[in-house]
């Protein structure tokens, strides 16, 4: 089977030293397995994410020499498919409508970040039927009747250097941890990074996620909802994170360590590669 791996930036501000880390460690990883290297943004949040970052994001790895194959991937181009996904998960009773307070579901559908506490919903809606579902409503996954219809758990293969091995989903990990993860807002068709993230990965045929590892304790609810919709599991590859003096990590607010200004003061390609370890 060829290697594809992919970077899938959000465009809501310049990449910095972290972004370039990971888009080179993939194409490289890509390229030298004879494979194809993928670009996605994910920009299904309408309000943060503007043409202006997508078009910075485009020059910057090209100037930092990598290149993609095929078009790139909008996922604000693919919400109606995604919005197809939750009709099995619906079927099979597993979501319920939440009116839980904007701010936390907005805050719940965003990819989760290193150093920003992941609160576990403690179920206030859970056990809502579907048809009360109100025009502001979230739709949660109900993680443990999703659980109670894994039998056997799937697990998912991990290269990545802190994390390697073969791994099986912990329910009752993945419930203290994780808990009822929302999937989508019908308001504002949004749907969650959990959710389109899992589902463009199939789509895009990629075999092998290269991502950071503050993502890591949330793969098994994507590899849940990849096995509950009857998609394949790709190898994942959480890799290190690029951080600060304070061993902070590195955000987009972070303007002293963006790409365009090392490349405006002169840094090349190279001094790029040198600065995250590569």
């Amino acid at each position: 089977m060829a290697f594809v791996t992919r970077f899938a930036p959000s465009p809501t501000g310049p990449l910095h030293l972290g972004h370039a880390y990971s888009a080179i460690l993939a194409h490289d990883m890509a390229r030298a397995q004879g494979g194809r290297f993928l670009l996605r943004m994910e920009d299904t949040d309408l309000e943060r994410c503007t043409p202006a970052h997508a078009a910075a994001i485009l020059d910057d790895l090209a100037w930092l020499g990598l290149c993609w194959d095929g078009p790139v991937l909008h996922q604000s181009q693919h919400i109606a498919r995604y919005n197809a996904a939750l009709a099995p998960l619906a079927a099979a009773g597993l979501l319920y409508p939440c009116g839980c307070t904007r701010s936390d579901i907005r805050a719940a559908l965003a990819a989760p970040q290193e150093g920003v506490a992941h609160a576990v919903y403690p179920g206030t809606c859970r056990g809502r039927p579907l048809h009360s579902r109100q025009p502001e409503d979230a739709l949660r996954l109900d993680l443990a009747a999703a659980l109670r219809g894994l039998d056997p758990m799937p697990g998912f293969a991990e290269t990545g250097p802190a994390h390697g091995g073969q791994h099986r989903i912990d329910p009752t990990q993945a419930q203290t941890t994780i808990g009822d993860v929302v999937l989508s807002r019908k308001g504002e068709d949004i749907v969650a990074y959990f959710l389109a993230s899992a589902l463009d990965d199939a789509h895009q045929q990629i075999t092998h996620v290269v991502r950071g590892e503050d993502l890591f304790d949330f793969t098994p609810v994507q590899v849940m909802l990849l096995h509950l919709l009857g998609l394949p599991v790709p190898t994942y590859h959480h890799h290190r994170l690029i951080r600060d003096e304070a061993g902070k990590r590195l955000a987009k607010r972070d303007d002293a360590r963006a790409l365009a200004k090392f490349r405006a003061e002169g840094a090349s390609p190279q001094d790029i590669r040198r600065m995250v370890g590569l």
